[in-house]
């Protein structure tokens, strides 16, 4: 058997004349999705594989479906002959172009044995000098490969070694995220062995010393994982002992290391090249001048074998020596590892004689957090999810470390400057304060990645959320969450119901949840309340709607706050949940408070028409009766009517009240969503309930409380008397119940996948209200049993998702541009074309 080691991504070039197997080869070791032919594309673009007028088309198309795939990260098998280097050079140029490895398999096999195959094809018209000439070209071929840029060239000759071949795929050494962590990223060290010994001591390390009491190695009695970003040499007053240490640990498998640029002036330096003995290096060879020959050379074997960048922890973390934009990330090429040495520059040269570089973590939108050093900054500062951790400990700063996943910052102050700066130590005037957004973050086409799935914003969905937010939403920086919209029960079918919790039990006990909690449904407007307990980050906080619009407007949405915030100090919960602020979902009643003018406009009017004629249409029904007129069975439908109309009247009366600012008004939280630092998505409903009965006992007489039943579905009895008290619930006018996993907002099924939030489970007198006075007619509800719920539990799933990542990037200080972009794509998801009645 044959071995052909591959990079896992890669462009790999077939080779071979007409008749030599390549697309057999490709069929049995690639899949079919990863392999493009030049025939295929030859027949896309004239109708005919053979047409060779189209190949220079065929080729521009393919290079460019090549590209793409290759910035998506594809590995991609080209099947052409690829006999000339003109046609080489095009594929080596992609290659480059998205910094992957072009790798060749060469097939040989006898030229009698090609022109057999050719002639049995009726489709090749060419004669066999052309296979010759292409057999000449392959022999040419083999010692232009290397040269021509392929990093990998696999030549297979003759029938028997082709068959026997297998496909290896092999990590790139950059492909680290079987490494999870956790890890200690520690910044520049140049030399100075002194803090770092002092740092790693901080952060729990102990340390392992030879016989003469040098440092050697490190061990995290926890199991953590140091990773150094480079810059250990130079300028500092110890290099030897600092490269003694970190060599010991990365030996041990106790650290990992990629290199700086000065480990790479140093290197060239130590094999003899012509180097400049500038910032620092001349004070690293006189410190190594005093050391063994052989400890130099394992210096130069081990700055040789350092990778530019490692990919961890399942691609989440990204560390590189000057950093690494998203499109470097797990490539390989010069222009990659010259990026993660020596970041981007822009040409220019600052007052100091320095280059200037381009802040390429201003514009940095990837979703691996890259942790970085290389440009000295007086504090470690997050600038979307990327981090600089060197801290200038050589010129008298810190030596600083950041502990992933914790992403807390370590740091010990530097025993003195042991070098001077060129350019003094200032902080850097952030590219983009966290309050400015910009347009281009929401508008057109989005593709969003977060940790919950992927999902695809139409520019025409963006564009309708973003005339609802600039015209009418709240700051920005405030809103920090839209609640999802909930899908209903699956239609019933026990008689006269639309809705019943024999459907909604039955959906999550499909989905594998044999917890629920029932809670009941309260009949208002939805409130998302950020109350702070002194005004600061948010600005005290704000009430909203569920599209983000204020809720009264000032002073009441002042006033409510303040009877939130005062209820939050009377429970005790800043403190017991160690924060300044909470996000909470409720519900705020009446109905009317908020909706008087829907009530008015869209229900009152049709019930108070109803009321009026339907009386004058009985009376004359009545004396045309009186004259022997045959309208009996008219009059029944007409009295049946009457009576639905009754029904759906009182039904949105139910939900009216009287309101004075908010005298009458009442609020009804039922989650608590976020605090400092924190989403308690995770925390289950019994704990989100039981805070929100807390509330409602410190000030009773603005919360209302949630009424539940907890429910065990493998419970034939707990499941009638959840439905009896459904029943009862709604026969008094309530509206119905929400049905949800008592595990909590983030609950997945025994599969892994998300789990509906909620569904609902409406009353059969509210639904009238929204189906309209006589949906329970046999006709009609027959033919309501027929709708379609999919898209709406779909559109639930997906925006309950973003819901969830725009709690984590709150409580994990994400930058405003991140946080806003999730909660931005939640309200562009409601423009879906959905039936508003589910």
């Amino acid at each position: 058997m044959t071995t052909l080691d591959i990079p896992e991504l890669a462009l790999v070039a077939l080779v071979g004349v007409s008749g030599s197997g390549k697309s057999t080869f490709a069929r049995r070791h690639f899949r079919p999705s990863q392999v493009l032919s030049s025939d295929a594309f030859r027949a896309m673009v004239a109708d005919d594989e053979n047409d060779q007028s189209a190949s220079a088309d065929a080729f521009d198309a393919l290079h460019h479906v090549a590209a793409t795939r290759l910035r998506r990260g594809r590995l991609t098998v080209v099947d052409a002959t690829n006999l000339q280097p003109h046609a080489r050079a095009g594929l080596v140029r992609v290659a480059r172009e998205h910094d992957v490895l072009p790798v060749a398999i060469v097939l040989d096999v006898p030229e009698a044995l090609a022109w057999e195959r050719t002639e049995g094809r009726p489709d090749r018209t060419f004669g066999r000098p052309v296979l010759a000439r292409m057999q000449r070209d392959l022999r040419r071929s083999y010692g232009q490969l290397a040269r021509e840029g392929f990093r990998k060239v696999h030549v297979l000759r003759g029938m028997a070694e082709i068959d026997a071949a297998e496909i290896r795929y092999e990590k790139l050494f950059n492909d680290r995220r079987e490494l999870t962590g956790p890890f200690d990223i520690v910044g520049d060290v140049h030399g100075c062995r002194e803090e770092l010994e002092a740092l790693l001591l901080r952060l729990g390390w102990v340390l392992r010393r030879d016989d003469a009491g040098r440092p050697v190695d490190a061990v995290h009695p926890a199991g953590r994982t140091a990773v150094f970003v480079g810059d250990l040499v130079d300028r500092g007053p110890d290099s030897p002992g600092v490269l003694r240490l970190v060599m010991g640990m990365v030996a041990a498998g106790h650290a990992i290391c990629v290199p700086g640029n000065h480990e790479q002036k140093l290197l060239r330096k130590l094999r003899g090249r012509d180097v400049r003995l500038t910032h620092g290096l001349a004070e690293t060879m006189a410190q190594l001048a005093a050391e063994p020959d052989g400890f130099v050379a394992e210096v130069a074997g081990f700055i040789d074998g350092l990778v530019s960048h490692f990919v961890l922890d399942g691609g989440r973390l990204v560390v590189a020596h000057a950093g690494l934009k998203e499109a470097y990330q797990g490539r390989a090429s010069g222009r990659v590892r010259s990026f993660a040495l020596y970041g981007e520059t822009t040409g220019e040269t600052d007052e100091y004689g320095l280059p200037v570089r381009y802040p390429w973590a201003r514009d940095y939108r990837g979703s691996a957090m890259v942790v970085y050093g290389h440009t000295p900054t007086p504090e470690p500062e997050w600038v979307n999810n990327t981090i600089c951790v060197d801290t200038g400990c050589v010129f008298g700063g810190k030596l600083t470390a950041l502990r992933y996943p914790e992403k807390e910052l370590v740091a010990v102050p530097a025993v003195k400057e042991w070098y001077a700066p060129a350019r003094p130590l200032v902080a850097p005037a952030p590219a983009r304060p966290d309050t400015v957004l910009d347009l281009a973050d929401v508008t057109g086409r989005r593709h969003l990645e977060h940790p919950y799935g992927t999902l695809t914003v139409p520019a025409e969905n963006a564009a309708a959320a973003l005339e609802v937010m600039s015209r009418f939403a709240v700051d920005p920086g405030r809103l920090v969450w839209l609640p999802p919209t909930m899908a209903p029960c699956s239609t019933s079918t026990v008689d006269g119901f639309l809705e019943h919790p024999a459907q909604a039990f039955a959906d999550y006990r499909s989905a594998g949840v044999e917890r629920v909690v029932c809670e009941e449904k309260h009949m208002g407007s939805r409130a998302v309340v950020l109350v702070e307990r002194e005004p600061g980050r948010f600005g005290g906080g704000v009430v909203h709607t569920r599209t983000g619009r204020p809720f009264f407007g000032p002073p009441l949405d002042e006033e409510l706050l303040a009877r939130v915030r005062a209820a939050v100090t009377s429970a005790g919960l800043w403190a017991e949940l160690d924060t300044d602020w909470l996000l909470l979902d409720c519900e705020l009643l009446p109905w009317s408070a908020k909706a008087g003018g829907l009530i008015r406009e869209q229900y009152a009017g049709v019930g108070a028409a109803g009321r009026a004629a339907l009386p004058a249409v009985l009376a004359t029904l009545d004396a045309a009766a009186g004259r022997g007129l045959p309208v009996g069975e008219l009059r029944g439908r007409m009295a049946d009517r009457a009576a639905e109309v009754g029904a759906y009247s009182a039904a949105y009366r139910a939900y009216v009240g009287p309101t004075d600012g908010l005298r009458g008004v009442t609020l009804a939280p039922f989650a608590v969503l976020a605090g400092a630092g924190a989403s308690y998505a995770d925390r289950d409903h019994g704990w989100h309930l039981d805070l929100a009965d807390r509330l409602g006992v410190a000030d009773p007489g603005f919360f209302t409380p949630t009424r539940r039943q907890v429910v065990d579905l493998t419970d034939a009895a707990a499941v009638a008397e959840a439905t009896e008290w459904w029943l009862t619930l709604t026969a008094a006018g309530g509206e119905g119940m929400v049905v949800k996993p008592y595990a909590g907002l983030a609950a997945r099924s025994p599969k892994g996948s998300l789990l509906q939030p909620g569904i609902k489970c409406r009353g059969r007198e509210y639904l009238r209200i929204i189906y309209g006075p006589g949906y329970t007619e046999p006709g009609q509800l027959a033919a309501l049993r027929k709708r379609s719920l999919g898209r709406k539990r779909g559109l639930a799933l997906r925006e309950h998702a973003l819901g969830l990542a725009a709690l984590h990037a709150l409580a994990d200080n994400a930058p405003l541009w991140r946080r806003h972009e999730l909660v931005f794509a939640i309200l562009a998801c409601e423009s879906e074309p959905v039936d508003p009645r589910l």
